[in-house]
């Protein structure tokens, strides 16, 4: 590597003094540096050209960013906690280009090769940037005939949409892949990468996490016993992934308008969105009559089931869900237990309403008190109001913790209070 000495510093001088010079034609001899020689050549043109660019502003492309040096020092510790644990399990580290063949990048992507970079004919091939690490990992795997291997990789990836810096998404961003390629026995490596991203998380102190799974039968499956066509089945799951970003009604709205699924294949989907939970979900779903019927996903929920085994083991069953989504911002739900209550749970959902509480009622005089509280479970609702004989004649009121079916008894005029004090602890 050529010294950094005084002759580069006069090269630079050399540049800079040519720049400050009036327009005319310009050319900064050649100054040898050991082996390098610089060269700078810059028209009278260019520089009016320039100069013309009165609201020329200095900023980084949109979607992406700088890291400063106190802030690379946070990411490399990051980083360093991320690599250590993929090695602790046995991972070897691998590199690939930044970009890809074109061709073999849309294969993969279907829907989402619009979101690509595409570089300019090189030599004859089309090129993009690469999505994600994944697809290279597998191209690497079959050039080199490898039928195993595990693997971590950090590194950069692009994509070309919308960026939404206060939501974390960039164009430009750093991607750490871990993955186990090759055959099995079912659910072991699945368990070891789940237990890698608790070790992760946790070693990082984020605080508390869930991690959320699913099983591409059970997916399938559940499309299947829906009516979506087999030619949509991949079309419509592109549209399911999105329900992290967008509500239930904008992906079945995409589905049925965009993509011509018929409205009621959509809405059998929906009754499924909402599901969530663990190893008693996969029990739940083992007896769905609709989801029973395909082959395919019982296959899916027996791994699952064998899946969340193997977590136990780990210690981790407590941090994964099979949730698929919560289609509504419910945060309380009102309820009774007992009959003719309809006016008193609308004067209460009136007050939550009023005081800017997300709540919701089922839409019925006299509704059985454990269909209202399967409802919340399901569509995963944090609080629940419940309202009596007993407690209207006592002046208070009963606010229920879904998750916990904890029950604390409190004033009624403290409901607000007490609802909104709970909402800011969560």
């Amino acid at each position: 590597m050529p010294h950094l000495g005084p002759l580069r510093c006069r090269a630079w001088a050399a540049l800079l003094g040519q720049l400050l010079r009036p327009p005319r034609n310009v050319c900064i001899p050649a100054v040898g540096c050991h082996s390098q020689v610089a060269t700078a050549v810059l028209t009278s043109e260019q520089l009016k050209r320039h100069q013309e660019k009165t609201n020329f502003i200095i900023k980084v492309p949109k979607g992406t960013r700088d890291l400063s040096p106190q802030q690379m020092v946070v990411r490399e510790k990051i980083l360093d906690k991320i690599i250590s644990c993929f090695k602790r399990h046995g991972a070897k580290g691998l590199d690939t280009p930044a970009f890809e063949l074109k061709e073999m990048l849309t294969e993969k992507y279907e829907d989402n090769f619009g979101l690509m970079y595409d570089l300019k004919d090189q030599g004859g091939e089309l090129l993009s940037l690469r999505y994600d690490l994944t697809v290279p990992f597998a191209r690497y795997l079959a050039m080199n005939k490898l039928k195993k291997m595990k693997r971590y990789q950090v590194g950069k990836v692009w994509r070309r949409e919308s960026p939404a810096i206060v939501q974390g998404r960039y164009r430009e961003f750093c991607q750490c892949d871990f993955d186990i390629a090759g055959e099995f026995d079912p659910m072991i490596p699945d368990a070891e990468c789940l237990r890698i991203m608790c070790e992760i998380l946790s070693g990082l102190q984020l605080g508390d996490f869930l991690i959320k799974v699913n099983d591409r039968r059970v997916v399938d499956g559940m499309f299947a016993v829906c009516g979506v066509p087999e030619s949509k089945l991949r079309t419509i799951c592109s549209s399911m992934d999105k329900l992290d970003k967008m509500s239930w009604e904008d992906v079945r709205q995409e589905m049925v308008a965009v993509k011509g699924l018929a409205p009621e294949v959509a809405d059998r989907i929906g009754d499924y969105v909402q599901y969530h939970g663990g190893a008693s979900l996969v029990e739940e779903l083992f007896k769905d009559p609709r989801l029973s019927q395909s082959q395919l996903a019982l296959q899916g929920l027996a791994d699952l089931k064998l899946l969340f085994e193997y977590l136990s083991l780990f210690g981790i069953a407590d941090k994964i869900s099979g949730e698929k989504v919560r289609t509504t911002e419910t945060q309380v739900f009102v309820a009774t237990p007992q009959k003719n209550f309809l006016r008193e749970r609308l004067k209460i959902i009136a007050e939550l309403w009023d005081a800017g509480i997300k709540a919701e009622m089922l839409y019925k005089n006299n509704p059985k008190l454990l269909t209202q509280l399967h409802y919340c479970e399901r569509t995963d609702i944090p609080l629940m109001v419940i309202i009596g004989e007993q407690e209207q004649s006592q002046g208070v009121i009963k606010l229920r913790s879904v998750a916990s079916r904890e029950e604390v008894t409190i004033n009624r005029e403290s409901l607000v209070a007490e609802i909104q004090k709970r909402l800011s602890e969560s």
